[in-house]
């Protein structure tokens, strides 16, 4: 009797781990698609989920910056211009709180794609990355083709930027949290300090994700 309490207890255990290392993973949003593959001579499902496609940029430090130069990152992304005159001071003062917090995490970026190339020269996002106090390579502020980056928003899951009839930029204030497969796990409206609070919290268990160590 002792011995099946002692095995009874131990499933239980190792059921209620499971549950729990279950409930600490974040969710993998977009869309995916189920495929079969012959793996040691044994059929498998595999899920094939959406990633952040190809895309090529420059930094505020005039550096040709490719997806690629995030492989092997947790990254943050969002979308903002230099002179929006509402919410991106507001997110990009939250983004600091971030920044700070990671700043002794070497697989964290944190990247922000200007929605107006035509003005937001490098020049102009190396000063405004001045005013900031972003310094190294933790945070880059990207320029890359107006149609591309707008195309590209729809891949990160917001709303792709517009402009209104008085040329006035329109877009999404959300903060998107990618994996280092390029994957989608989060969404935070970085204007609220509460959900910025919750992305900091869902950066360190995405961190301790095995596939992300």
């Amino acid at each position: 009797m002792r011995k099946l309490i002692v095995a009874a207890a131990v499933i239980l255990m190792w059921g209620a781990c499971k549950f729990n290392n279950d409930e600490q993973r974040l969710p993998i949003a977009g869309n995916r698609d189920v495929t079969t593959k012959v793996v040691n001579g044994k059929t498998v499902i595999d899920t094939i989920y959406q990633t952040i496609p190809d895309f090529k940029t420059i930094n505020q430090y005039g550096d040709s910056i490719k997806s690629i130069n995030l492989d092997d990152n947790i990254y943050v992304a969002d979308f903002f211009f230099t002179t929006c005159p509402s919410i991106c001071p507001v997110m990009h003062r939250n983004m600091l709180k971030v920044y700070e917090e990671f700043k002794d995490m070497p697989d964290l970026k944190i990247i922000s794609y200007t929605i107006d190339p035509k003005h937001d020269s490098v020049a102009v996002l190396k000063s405004y990355a001045d005013k900031l106090g972003i310094e190294g390579n933790r945070w880059w502020l990207l320029q890359g083709k107006k149609e591309e980056i707008y195309q590209l928003a729809s891949s990160y899951l917001v709303t792709s930027p517009a402009e209104d009839a008085k040329e006035k930029f329109i877009h999404d204030g959300y903060f998107i949290l990618v994996d280092k497969q390029k994957r989608i796990r989060g969404q935070y409206d970085g204007t609220q300090p509460d959900s910025v609070a919750k992305l900091i919290a869902d950066i360190k268990l995405l961190k301790a994700e095995p596939e992300q160590k």
